[in-house]
């Protein structure tokens, strides 16, 4: 416990005793630094009064103001900036409102409040809770940039300061997007215009996408139309296409849905008849049995003209008998004799494709099988 309270009482390598004696030494030499920053600015002054605004001087004249305190700087020892900015604080601070004790820097910080009453009673009250006024109180005053940053908007300055190089600025970001503390705070809007930015190169969009798409809960978010344009996308490719569409017409839902549209419905009709038809033209090609299959078909074909003539001889021999001392009215003989045509037509077909094998039917034939 004595050893803490012997470092505690320590300043670097000094007892808080040494500390205040160099503080107090240093001060005196500050005051005579400031003193003498402010004469070089007083004859500054001298050699160069400051001009009145309300318009520009002639170019040649601002030549000279800089030409003489360049001389000036050049003659005494010292920097151009150092004259140039020692001559702007004397003039924004009269001799009678300098004040013993506070630094030519914080004068200089100060001297930039515009209006000279604000400016005069500014330097006199120190900030809350400090005896005096130091650099970083003023800037703050001010609103500059401050050398050791307390505050967050003071700490995200020096942050923006400090990456303004752009590889500074990348290697910053990469660090702090490491720490989930840290996104955690970062705003929507800015995790998404980040997101954004980080994902124009089509190979780390093409490898984060994936990743999104995998957590049900954001896909959930997702608006319908965005859907619709990502499942366009990623089945561009016919493979795809195809096994997502089966997989989409399992549910029965989306499958009513789908059938709906006109278009749907029929390239799915078509798809089907192409399917079987494909399917019969390579059992036909490859089938040790399709011969015989096919004898069969024909057979069945036979038997199936024949019950259908056979059907109709046998209505037609119940119902006719019925029609005994029956008259029937002009549009119903009308009627029957269209269908008689129609019968007749029917049965032409039957002789010639029996006969021939053939089986086209002609515009006059099928408008009269149309009942046209």
């Amino acid at each position: 416990m004595p050893e803490e309270s012997q470092v505690a009482d320590k300043v670097g390598s000094v007892s808080a005793d040494r500390y205040a004696e160099i503080v107090a030494e240093l001060r005196k030499l500050v005051e005579v630094a400031s003193r003498a920053q402010f004469t070089i600015g007083d004859y500054a002054l001298e050699v160069e009064p400051m001009r009145e605004h309300g318009g520009a001087p002639p170019a040649d004249e601002l030549f000279t103001v800089r030409d003489s305190l360049f001389r000036l700087a050049e003659d005494i020892g010292v920097s151009y900036s150092s004259v140039r900015q020692a001559r702007w604080t004397a003039s924004k601070w009269p001799k009678d409102r300098r004040v013993s004790g506070v630094s030519f820097t914080v004068h200089n910080i100060l001297a930039s409040i515009a209006d000279d009453e604000e400016r005069w009673a500014t330097i006199l009250t120190p900030p809350p809770g400090k005896a005096r006024w130091t650099p970083d109180e003023a800037n703050r005053r001010v609103g500059r940039q401050v050398i050791k940053p307390v505050t967050p908007q003071e700490k995200v300055s020096a942050i923006h300061t400090l990456a303004q190089d752009e590889e500074v600025a990348a290697t910053v970001t990469g660090d702090l997007l490491r720490r989930p503390a840290v996104v955690a705070q970062v705003k929507e809007e800015d995790k998404v215009r980040a997101v954004e930015e980080l994902t124009r190169e089509d190979q780390v969009a093409a490898a984060v996408a994936p990743d999104f798409l995998r957590r049900p809960e954001v896909v959930a978010r997702v608006a319908k139309a965005d859907k619709v344009k990502v499942v366009e996308e990623l089945t561009r490719d016919e493979h795809v296409a195809a096994e997502v569409t089966t997989g989409l017409l399992r549910r029965p839902d989306v499958a009513f849905r789908a059938m709906s549209d006109d278009t749907a419905r029929h390239q799915v009709n078509h798809a089907q008849v192409e399917r079987d038809r494909q399917a019969r033209e390579h059992f036909d090609q490859t089938s040790p049995v399709a011969p015989a299959l096919r004898n069969i078909d024909r057979s069945v074909e036979f038997l199936d003209l024949v019950t259908a003539c056979h059907a109709f001889v046998a209505a037609a021999g119940r119902v006719v008998p019925g029609m005994r001392d029956r008259q029937l009215g002009d549009d119903e003989r009308v009627i029957v004799h269209e269908n008689v045509a129609r019968v007749r037509a029917t049965l032409d077909w039957i002789e010639t494709a029996v006969d021939t094998g053939k089986v086209d039917v002609d515009g006059e034939l099928a408008r009269l099988l149309q009942g046209e």
